[in-house]
This record gives structure tokens, C-alpha cells and sequence, in this order.
């Protein structure tokens, strides 16, 4: 099957699709075939402001190589904004096959100062989007029996990240939250899996670099482009990935992994239970060679990008 075929007849909505990893994603669904919903907001990293621009410059990309797409500006924030979305993909194409949650703004502050409504902003983007958007479409997708969401999960959350307390806390939740639509809607042919992309973005630009190895991780992300993360994307939208299910991919540069979940490492057990003074003296002198030291994403992702 060619790249031109891989999403021939399936129509796609991309969200936060008119710029960076969500632009790429859409123009090579399109390339593959799909008829793309390009939904963006057009609003700044911190989420203010709004215009139709972006979304409607990707359209036109699309149209001049001859594909179909029409843009969209509803917010994945609420639920009516995602039922507007997924209800656009049905009145201009008929249908919906695909769904990439991709939509996220970035507030990042170290813990200990960040406001509640920096907390808010992004859960609402990044978690309550990417439910809110995929509760919407699971409807058609049941009624059709068939269906895949791709879900930007971020090893922000699956590793760690200074100063991204919101940030991370959204992106783990968005793996678990894939790994329940893949259970729930398994049986009405629908999958769902996630993408960890790392890709120099506009988003990303805004990261804060606190110290020395913050700016040598930015650089190293600088390389990868967000082109790379596309492929994967547009294959776990398609029928060739059929067998494919709730699991967690990272992509970093020309590199492909296929991420862990947890699992228990080690255990201990005593007949007459535990005391505090016993775990303090036997537990976890014994579990303690099984715990993860505290590190981040460029540490356990040290060496460069192939």
C-alpha cells in the first residue's frame, strides 16, 4: 500500500492543526488520502485570542496540492466545542474515521508558583480537550464499528519535566485515558493509542530553560522537526495498524519507540503483615533497588537523536 492510499475514502479531524506537530500531521493525512478537518483556535501559546487564519492557511496548502480540507475554529476546551468539531467532519464529509488530539497551550512554573488558573488552562486544553473531543466521536465511531484516535501524550508526563507540574499532570492523563477508550470501545472495532513526540514547535519554543541542562535538552530538540512525528500518525489513523491498540509510542527524530506502562518491579510480603517499623526496617531496604531515581526526559533520553 502506498503512502497515497494508507487513507484513501477516511476523512480526519486534526486538532491544534494549524501549526507545528498538528500542521504536518494534517498535510500528510491529506497526502495519504483523508479528507482532513484542520481545527485550530488561532490563539496565542497562552492560549488568548483567536482567529480563523491558521486553520484556513492550512486548508489552502491542502487544496494546492489537490487535497480536501476545510477548517474549523471551535475550542476543545468544552464539550459544545467538541461536538461542533466532530458534527463539522459530518456535515462537510459524511463521516468521521480518525481523531488526533493534538491541541495544547503552555503555561509552565515551577510548582510552588503556579496559580490556579495556570493549573486550569492547561488541564481544560490538554486532558479535558482530548476527552471532550474523543467523547464526541466515539458516538459515530460506535455506530460504524470502526474508528482510531491518536492521543500527544508527552514525556513530560511519562518521565518527568521541571516546571511542568499542569503540563505533566495532563499528559498522564491522557495515557490513561487512551488506555480506557482502547478497553471500553475494543469491542466496536475503535482504537485508541498515543504519540510522544519530540519535535521543535512553536509550543515547545516557549519551554523555560532554568538551567544548564534544560538549554542543552531544548537543543537537542531543536533537530527534530515536527515532519518527523507525521508518519506514525497517519499509520495508527489507518487500517494498517488494525492490531494496534493502547499503547503509548514516542518519536524522536528518526527513532521510534514503543514506550512501558506500569507494571509491578518487585514485592514483598510478610505472613503477619506490616508495621510502619517493619517496612522502615525490611520493605523498603528491599524494594529500594527497584526505585526510580528522579530524573527527567533528557536524562533517561541522554544521547542524541539519531
Amino acid at each position: 500500500m502506498t503512502t497515497q492510499q494508507m487513507m484513501a475514502d477516511k476523512v480526519v479531524i486534526v486538532t491544534g492543526a494549524g501549526g507545528g506537530i498538528g500542521r504536518d500531521i494534517a498535510l500528510l493525512m491529506a497526502k495519504s488520502g483523508a479528507r482532513v478537518v484542520i481545527n485550530d483556535i488561532g490563539a496565542s501559546l497562552e492560549g488568548e485570542g483567536k482567529s480563523a487564519g491558521p486553520a484556513q492557511d492550512v486548508v489552502h496548502e491542502i487544496a494546492a496540492f489537490g487535497g480536501r480540507a476545510t477548517a474549523n475554529t471551535d475550542s476543545v476546551a468544552d464539550a459544545d466545542g467538541a461536538r461542533h468539531i466532530v458534527q463539522n467532519a459530518l456535515d462537510v464529509f459524511g463521516r468521521v474515521d480518525c481523531v488526533v488530539n493534538n491541541a495544547g497551550i503552555l503555561r509552565d512554573r515551577f510548582f510552588h508558583k503556579m496559580s490556579d488558573e495556570e493549573w486550569d488552562a492547561v488541564l481544560k486544553v490538554h486532558l479535558y480537550g482530548t476527552y471532550h473531543v474523543s467523547r464526541a466521536a466515539a458516538e459515530p465511531f460506535k455506530a460504524q464499528r470502526s474508528g482510531a484516535f491518536v492521543h500527544m501524550t508527552s514525556t513530560s508526563g511519562l518521565i518527568g519535566n521541571l516546571a511542568q507540574a499542569n503540563y505533566s499532570a495532563a499528559k498522564l492523563g491522557i495515557a490513561g485515558l487512551s488506555k480506557s477508550i482502547a478497553l471500553d470501545l475494543e469491542k466496536f472495532g475503535v482504537r485508541s493509542n498515543c504519540i510522544a513526540p519530540f519535535a521543535w514547535s512553536r509550543m515547545i519554543s516557549s519551554i523555560r530553560i532554568d538551567s544548564d541542562e534544560q538549554a542543552a535538552r531544548v537543543e537537542k530538540i531543536k533537530q527534530m522537526t515536527p515532519a518527523k512525528i507525521a508518519p506514525l500518525a497517519v499509520y495508527l489513523g489507518s487500517a494498517a495498524a488494525a492490531d494496534v491498540n493502547g499503547q503509548i509510542f514516542a518519536v524522536r527524530n528518526n527513532e521510534i519507540f514503543v514506550m512501558s506502562q506500569p507494571r509491578p518491579l518487585r514485592s514483598v510480603h510478610r505472613s503477619e503483615g506490616w508495621t510502619p517499623e517493619s517496612i522502615a526496617e525490611h520493605a523498603m531496604p528491599a524494594l529500594k533497588s527497584s526505585f526510580h531515581s528522579l530524573d527527567v526526559s533528557a536524562d533517561v533520553f541522554s544521547w542524541d537523536p539519531v
